[in-house]
């Protein structure tokens, strides 16, 4: 196995030890597979996540759906109980932002952003920045692919495994150390201020990663 495939394969791993969103929507009975599912397809659909009063119909007893949702950190609410966010979308102002199926959504970290694309089938555009200097970042993206822009520096993906809490849901936490590099440069400089605590990946790996966790979420698919 080539180093890119295990960093892959173990990245996947360790961010389902920490957040399985997969293994949680596989263990919800059918109604309720069926309402995150209605959730995550309305941001395509749409441009934004169903209200409360759109999730009830698909549950006899809304108030135990979202009970059980937030429990399970597969969706995100405000303190009226309304969802703001479902894995990889969210209704707050965030740094990445995907134009999808003629909707601009914000998406909640760039791992999220990479895997609008290969969860829906879909061409995306991602405008976000990069994390240490603050440059525009753009990526077109079609499925699991971003062809190389011309005249553009390798992009890079790099995470903080140390932001993950078990005291905070993970859009609060992890998210937010979840973000664009623009070059070679700044990825080794930021890599190199805590290399036992971060990662870095290549685009074309950080696609793959975002597509193994997010793809089985709503299509079966290995969780290898």
């Amino acid at each position: 196995m080539h180093n890119a495939e295990k960093n892959i394969a173990s990245a996947v791993e360790r961010l389902n030890r920490i957040l399985p969103l997969t293994a949680r929507h596989r263990a919800l009975d059918s109604p309720m597979q069926r309402l995150h599912t209605a959730i995550l397809h309305a941001y395509i659909d749409h441009g934004r996540s169903l209200t409360r009063n759109e999730m009830a119909v698909y549950v006899d007893d809304i108030d135990e759906a979202v009970k059980i949702l937030q429990r399970d950190d597969l969706v995100v609410f405000n303190d009226d109980g309304e969802p703001v966010g479902a894995y990889p979308f969210t209704m707050e102002q965030r740094d990445h932002l995907v134009t999808v199926n003629g909707h601009t959504l914000h998406c909640m970290c760039a791992l999220d952003a990479l895997a609008v694309a290969p969860m829906f089938d879909l061409s995306t555009r991602i405008r976000s920045r990069c994390h240490v200097t603050n440059d525009a970042i753009t990526i077109h993206q079609t499925g699991r692919n971003a062809p190389k822009q011309k005249n553009t520096s390798p992009l890079y993906f790099g995470i903080n495994w140390s932001a993950a809490s078990v005291n905070s849901c993970c859009a609060n936490s992890l998210c937010t150390e979840m973000i664009f590099l623009k070059n070679d440069s700044v990825a080794n400089s930021w890599l190199g201020e805590a290399p036992e605590q971060r990662q870095v990946f290549p685009l074309h790996d950080a696609i793959e990663f975002a597509a193994r966790f997010f793809v089985p979420l709503i299509r079966e698919e290995s969780l290898d």
